[in-house]
């Protein structure tokens, strides 16, 4: 169903990609849009290591939640920052690609976590994150994006 990577020997093993999701703070999830157009959209995200889904927070309405009840198939794309190659001008840097279905989180109980899940990322200051969760928990939606493919590679620039 997935196509093998052409540049195997660049290929990321599962475990790498799975620390890069972990690692990492932003990627950019793309749609299917209006008109079918592409609609990629830069995103904070929160890969869960417990379930193996990654998880995001957006307005309850908009192009992402019109495009997602249109068609659940998105990919989800995440880089490293990269790292220079001494003596070299070329920058390495690794990056994953997540194939799945993308949905609300729907059970009520669930937002807190996923919620605390994102914020972590950014602050272990908690009394900060009890307070932004319990002002913005019922203006907020969540989404889950539960994968049926990853793929990373890691790529010199040449």
């Amino acid at each position: 169903m997935f196509r093998p990577m052409r540049r195997f020997k660049q290929q990321l093993s599962r475990e790498d990609c799975l620390e890069l999701l972990q690692r990492e703070k932003r990627g950019v999830l793309s749609l299917i849009g209006d008109e079918g157009y592409p609609y990629g959209v830069p995103l904070d995200f929160w890969y869960n290591p417990q379930d193996g889904c990654l998880y995001f927070h957006c307005a309850p309405e908009g192009h992402k939640i019109d495009a997602m009840d249109r068609c659940d198939k998105v990919s989800f794309c995440v880089c490293s920052q990269g790292e220079a190659i001494e003596g070299d001008w070329a920058l390495g840097f690794e990056s994953v690609i997540v194939f799945g279905r993308l949905s609300r989180v729907e059970e009520p109980e669930r937002i807190p976590a996923v919620l605390r899940g994102l914020t972590e990322k950014f602050t272990d200051d908690h009394a900060y994150i009890d307070r932004e969760i319990r002002t913005h928990i019922h203006h907020v939606q969540c989404l889950v994006l539960r994968p049926e493919h990853i793929t990373g590679k890691r790529v010199t620039e040449s």
